[in-house]
């Protein structure tokens, strides 16, 4: 059980301790039934006061409360066409995005993106325009210029955002959406996100590509403009095929303790934001969540009721006094 006082807790103790002494002093003069009756009421005012509650119910949460995090796949391997036909995969994701910062507008939004490195594309900001066109400007990386990645290259770095977040605001709800294919390039395996990730609030991971997969388009270092395929070399430099890796994509949700939800053409992103993130749903009302665990069940209401009880019975036991005084003897009959 928690407490949280309707008074700064340093006047509410002032306030008690008087309410309180005053009511014993009257007590140690004569306990007649008004003044237990009174000091009844001074108890169950002062607990109402204190609002107790237990921890771990669903509280609404405003959107203006959230950060967001996306953490983006820019990997050559999102070039794959393979979303909504023969679309690139980073297409879906840019469509994800805009239409998560719709859901979810107001928030605090954050830009991660990671290849063979991981960065910090844009820091937390309620700019939605400024996500919009940092989005939109994304490209895969070139391909003779990538080293290998890691879906798991950005784990430190999501790390150190979520900590920085929780100690400037703790108080602000945390969600991380997780936007990538799971194909792992680099020759070591991937280290899972395990760091902080208790600082996470909800999200999910979402999953672009198909089994069959796809081929890539390359894009230059110095260009935003696609090229020809990339080839690969262990097979006769026949173009290399890209493939979404759900088991992998899974094991980070897991990790993250969000669900994993696979993307594979636009629209419906209020159902897939109610599937993955319960602890923030399209389905809330307009401008607010629902974040399980964070609020609490309110029980000061019922010490407030009994408080009513209490002055009500001493309303009657006044009024009856009063008519007893203009009316003795017909009290009295």
């Amino acid at each position: 059980m928690t407490l949280l006082p309707i008074l700064p807790i340093w006047l509410f103790i002032i306030l008690a301790v008087l309410l309180v002494a005053g009511a014993t002093f009257l007590l140690a003069k004569g306990a007649t039934p008004a003044r237990w009756r009174y000091s009844a009421l001074v108890v169950l005012v002062l607990i109402a006061g204190a609002r107790p509650g237990l921890v771990g119910a669903s509280a609404p949460v405003a959107n203006t409360e959230l950060n967001v995090y996306f953490v983006v796949d820019v990997t050559p391997s999102v070039a794959a066409e393979d979303y909504n036909g023969k679309s690139p995969r980073l297409d879906g994701m840019k469509e994800d995005i805009r239409a998560l910062a719709t859901e979810l507008a107001g928030a605090r939004f954050s830009l991660l993106t990671f290849d063979s490195t991981a960065q910090v594309t844009m820091p937390l900001t309620t700019d939605a325009t400024a996500l919009d066109t940092m989005t939109q400007v994304l490209t895969p990386k070139a391909v003779y210029i990538s080293q290998g990645s890691s879906i798991s290259v950005a784990n430190q770095l999501l790390a150190q955002r979520l900590a920085a977040a929780a100690k400037a605001h703790p108080e602000r709800p945390r969600l991380v959406f997780y936007l990538g294919d799971g194909e792992q390039t680099a020759d070591s395996a991937p280290e899972p996100f395990k760091e902080n990730v208790e600082l996470i609030d909800g999200g999910a991971v979402l999953g672009y590509g198909t089994e069959a997969g796809a081929k890539m388009r390359e894009f230059s270092f110095s260009s935003g403009s696609p090229g020809g395929y990339i080839l690969d070399k262990s097979k006769n430099y026949q173009p290399a095929i890209s493939r979404i890796d759900e088991k992998a994509l899974a094991g980070i949700a897991e990790q993250l303790h969000v669900p994993y939800v696979h993307r594979d053409q636009p629209g419906n992103i209020s159902a897939a934001l109610g599937k993955a993130s319960p602890k923030a749903t399209a389905s809330a009302p307009e401008g607010m969540d629902s974040r399980p665990g964070a609020g609490r069940t309110e029980l000061y209401w019922i010490f407030a009721l009994a408080a009513f009880g209490v002055a009500a019975w001493e309303l009657v036991s006044l009024n009856r006094a009063y008519r007893q005084m203009r009316n003795p003897g017909k009290e009295r009959s």
